[in-house]
């Protein structure tokens, strides 16, 4: 079978598997969501490169959005978190098929760089190439604008599945595109006239014929290296090669936790989790290393001194972490969840202990945002309005996600894990819970003043903080009327 044939056949295959897989129907609105979301940025796309390639006609830099590429391949980079999965991922089911290891690699790093989503990004490159090339440009100077821009996206996705690769083994590795993507932006905090030269710098090497070779290297340098890469680890990961983690030299009972009967018992299994588990834990450290990154931004720069924005980043800073973990509810206790329904009340405890480990978790922000606070940009009543907030508004919108999820996560995953697509009713309340408080502040400044409507927000919050016992339990109740249709899900997607 040769390399063509090959690559059609794995990516039929992918499609049926796609569609095979038991989360398909859920995931049907999800789908929708993600091509709305898709048209929304290709529109926006389209807009920004007009807008962006008027003021380069007329000051003659027609390379400026290839000049400005870090800046998008920064936003590429982030989004590829909701679309782009290593194609490690899919490779273990072919290994006993009599396919050779290294082309069923080969053909899915193929497939990484023909998915749909990197030519979304000729929605920027086009109408800005179409103008430039209006305004005087040369045709050969909009081909470059255009085959460099495609390119580096390219390439950026080939980079993306190197890190993910990298941060899989240790997290530290997060550092490499904080320093790849942050490099672009040092001249600013150093002098802000160092920017305008490296702007001008970065316009007159994009507009060279070489500068066409240099993304041509580049995008062959990461290909190849990715390629190396995933030889190495999927079957060091396979062939059980990878070192073992050290022995555990103390087991943590966490007695104090003993007081609280069946809950603290389930606080107990939350933390164990956390530091036990590789695919938790990573998701609890990049949440707060996000925090960390938030607070800092928001304290020391003045980046976010938009009234909007302010509000915007200290909801998310006390909210991100539940968004990140509480989506996924009942996901990694899909593992043992026929445990957890042979006694009574024994979901309600869980849940209960959940969301007072949530609302324990609330004071990392609160101690994090202290700073923004004496450097003025949140006052204290705002910070006290968004934590009651989260715990009450928040977390009683994310906790209804228990009576829905179905589909177990593995509490280890590693480059072989399975697919894990959100569907359509995690989007769909994850975006209100996001969204709804930020709405209603701008009613309520409107209607009123920021004091009355943090105080009203406040308010909000606490009622449903304080009401928490009944809430959980209407929760409890609506989730074992439906127990054997979730339990048959997290049976199927183990």
């Amino acid at each position: 079978m040769n390399r063509l044939r090959l690559l059609l056949l794995l990516r039929k295959q992918n499609s049926l598997a796609l569609r095979r897989n038991p989360a398909f129907d859920q995931n049907v609105v999800a789908k929708v969501m993600m091509y709305l979301g898709a048209g929304m940025m290709t529109i926006y796309l389209i807009f920004l490169g007009t807008m962006l390639a008027m003021p380069a006609s007329e000051a003659r830099m027609f390379t400026m959005v290839l000049a400005m590429s870090p800046l998008w391949l920064a936003i590429d980079f982030g989004s590829r978190f909701a679309v782009q999965q290593t194609p490690a991922m899919m490779v273990k089911p072919y290994l006993l098929q009599p396919m050779p290891f290294h082309s069923v690699i080969e053909t899915f790093l193929v497939n990484t760089l023909l998915a749909g989503y990197n030519w979304v990004w000729l929605a920027l490159y086009l109408p800005y190439a179409f103008i430039v090339l209006c305004g005087g440009a040369s045709f050969a100077t909009a081909l470059l604008i255009i085959l460099c821009g495609i390119l580096l996206t390219l390439a950026n996705s080939q980079f993306y599945l190197i890190v993910r690769t990298l941060t899989a083994r240790s997290i530290l590795w997060w550092v490499l595109p904080v320093l790849v993507y942050g490099g672009f932006w040092l001249p600013i905090a150093i002098n802000e006239k160092w920017m305008d030269k490296q702007i001008d710098f970065l316009c007159d090497f994009t507009s060279t014929w070489y500068f066409f070779l240099f993304c041509a290297v580049l995008l062959s340098g990461l290909f190849m290296l990715n390629r190396w890469m995933q030889f190495r680890y999927v079957r060091e990961e396979i062939m059980k090669l990878d070192k073992k983690e050290a022995a555990m030299k103390k087991v943590y009972q966490y007695t104090f936790l003993e007081r609280f009967g069946q809950t603290g018992e389930y606080l107990k299994l939350e933390l164990k989790s956390i530091f036990r588990n590789k695919a938790i834990r990573s998701r609890v450290i990049m949440s707060l290393a996000l925090i960390i990154v938030l607070t800092l931004l928001i304290s020391y720069t003045s980046i976010y001194d938009g009234k909007m924005m302010l509000n915007f980043w200290c909801f998310y800073c006390f909210g991100l972490y539940g968004m990140t973990t509480l989506v996924k509810i009942m996901g990694p206790e899909g593992n043992y969840i026929d445990l957890l329904m042979t006694h009574k009340e024994n979901i309600l405890s869980l849940l209960k202990a959940k969301y007072y480990f949530h609302v324990a978790i609330l004071i990392v922000p609160m101690l994090l945002m202290l700073p923004a606070v004496v450097a003025g940009k949140f006052s204290m009543l705002m910070m006290v309005a968004y934590l009651l907030l989260s715990s009450g508004l928040l977390y009683f919108t994310l906790f209804q996600l228990a009576v829905y999820n179905k589909q177990t996560i593995p509490l280890n995953q590693k480059i072989t894990g399975k697919n894990n697509i959100e569907n359509g009713v995690q989007m769909i309340i994850q975006m209100f819970a996001m969204f709804s408080p930020l709405v209603l502040v701008a009613v309520l400044v409107l209607l009123f003043n920021e004091t009355t409507a943090y105080l009203v927000l406040g308010t909000v919050g606490l009622i449903l903080t304080l009401a928490h016992p009944l809430w959980l339990r209407h929760i409890y109740i609506r989730l074992m009327k439906r127990k054997y249709e979730n339990m048959e899900g997290f049976h199927a997607s183990r």
